[in-house]
């Protein structure tokens, strides 16, 4: 067997791989696999994306915040979160693997950063402090988690009054939730919409918990 045949075998391994879970993932919420990393974040290694930036920019960061990067995968955001926030400030990188939260460790110490704190669970299965972040992040998340509603619940508790929330969706993404279902989940757990931007296949929304909520 060449060389050439080997490779092209081992791209057809591993497109196939990721066609299955793809296809598993629209009749089950199943999270990215660690293995499948780079589908989260193809930029890696290359800098801060321009769409990182967007997203940075669009929370409105303030040095000394605490950020709440939920289902943070391989830390795509984690890492700029935490840059942006200052030593001052916390992110917290929380998500379901342990293997993804092993990765944004790695990354952190790469970059010397040392104000990322780690969660490993599932968002509404872990009892969050209320009233602890100025802002959190769910990017391609919602879709995966069971039971939405709680896990809404939960980030509306932990955010302080007035803490802005974003939510990222993209039709690309197996586990894609539309706007109206987005809108209903977050204002039905008392978030109001304060901006959106995008279409509807591929959108950014930030909510706020409103002062005196």
């Amino acid at each position: 067997m060449t060389l050439t045949i080997l490779l092209i075998l081992l791209i057809l391994i591993l497109l196939l791989s990721c066609l299955a879970w793809r296809f598993a993932s629209r009749r089950t919420a199943l999270p990215c696999p660690v293995w499948m990393r780079w589908l989260l974040d193809p930029s890696s290694g290359k800098g801060v994306s321009s769409r990182t930036r967007r997203t940075i920019t669009n929370l409105s960061l303030k040095p000394g915040m605490q950020v709440l990067d939920a289902g943070c995968g391989p830390g795509r955001l984690s890492i700029p979160l935490a840059a942006a926030v200052g030593p001052d400030g916390t992110v917290t990188a929380m998500d379901l693997q342990d293997g993804m939260l092993d990765i944004v460790r790695e990354r952190a110490d790469k970059n010397k950063i040392f104000n990322i704190s780690f969660i490993q669970g599932g968002i509404g299965n872990i009892d969050l402090p209320s009233e602890k972040y100025d802002r959190a992040v769910l990017i391609t998340v919602l879709g995966e988690i069971p039971n939405r509603e709680t896990a809404m619940e939960s980030l509306f508790k932990t955010l302080k009054q007035g803490g802005l929330l974003l939510v990222e969706e993209t039709i690309r993404d197996p586990h894609f939730q539309s706007r109206s279902t987005v809108t209903e989940l977050a204002e039905g757990v008392g978030f109001r919409v304060k901006e959106f931007s995008g279409n509807r296949f591929s959108y950014t929304i930030i909510l706020e918990k409103p002062v005196d909520s």
